[in-house]
């Protein structure tokens, strides 16, 4: 009985700080800013501070698929949340779809000029001989696979594609540009209103992509009650108030 005793007490200790152990949430580039600002209102309720790491979204699915621990996903498409769910690796009846965006050609904001985006749009003139168009790189990012589809669609591509300078997320896009090493960009419009740095020149027509929607769920392997109690606050009003102020659409 003593050393049932001792033993339990010398558990206790490993056990709270389980029950402790802050969540993980991978969450897609375009989210940075707008869920920075959620999760101080989490914070502020009581809860520990989660551990928030961003990147692209498929990224984010193939450190899943290795094991890489993540209580709550959020993708910037639907494709890669279904490569986790085609692989049974999201916990059931979490899937749900939150926010959706737009796409929109940004410029330096020193820079500025304005443009319609429509089929005959003079790309060629805007870039210049040796201009690069940074995007998310369009074989696996969300921004940049809805970049090409928008820019094939308005019969763009073949003048965009030797230009591409192709990043390994939406921010980094956002960032050539920034420093002024792209005189252009595509990015969604809550990355443009992000930044001072960079001006929408123009907004691309929404028939010419697929819509822009953000699923959430919760990986099986992280599925715990403070995930979901995490997962159902990025519904809620307060956070759909953060959403809305950075530009993003609820659903």
């Amino acid at each position: 009985m003593r050393l049932l005793l001792i033993l339990l007490l010398t558990l206790a200790p490993f056990q709270a700080r389980a029950q402790a152990q802050p969540l993980t949430v991978f969450a897609a580039a375009s989210l940075t800013d707008a869920m920075q600002d959620i999760v101080r209102l989490w914070v502020a309720a009581g809860h520990p501070a989660p551990r928030l790491s961003f990147a692209s979204s498929s990224t984010l699915v193939r450190q899943i698929q290795e094991g890489a621990p993540a209580n709550v996903f959020a993708s910037a498409d639907e494709k890669w949340m279904d490569v986790l769910a085609t692989a049974n690796l999201i916990a059931v009846g979490t899937r749900r779809d939150i926010l959706g965006n737009d796409l929109v050609l940004i410029v330096p904001a020193d820079r500025p000029m304005h443009a319609t985006i429509a089929p005959g749009f003079d790309l060629s003139a805007l870039l210049g001989a040796d201009g690069r168009l940074a995007v998310g790189d369009p074989a696996h990012v969300p921004a940049g696979i809805y970049a090409e589809q928008a820019l094939r669609a308005l019969g763009l591509w073949n003048t965009a594609a030797p230009h591409l300078a192709a990043a390994a997320d939406v921010r980094s896009a956002l960032l050539l540009v920034e420093r002024g090493e792209a005189p252009a960009g595509i990015v969604y419009a809550t990355d443009a209103a992000a930044s001072k740095a960079v001006m929408v020149a123009g907004v691309f027509p929404a028939a010419s992509y697929d819509p822009v929607t953000y699923p959430f769920a919760i990986p099986k392997a992280g599925d715990t009650p403070e995930a979901r109690a995490f997962l159902a606050f990025l519904s809620s009003a307060a956070a759909r108030d953060v959403w809305i102020q950075h530009g993003f659409k609820v659903k």
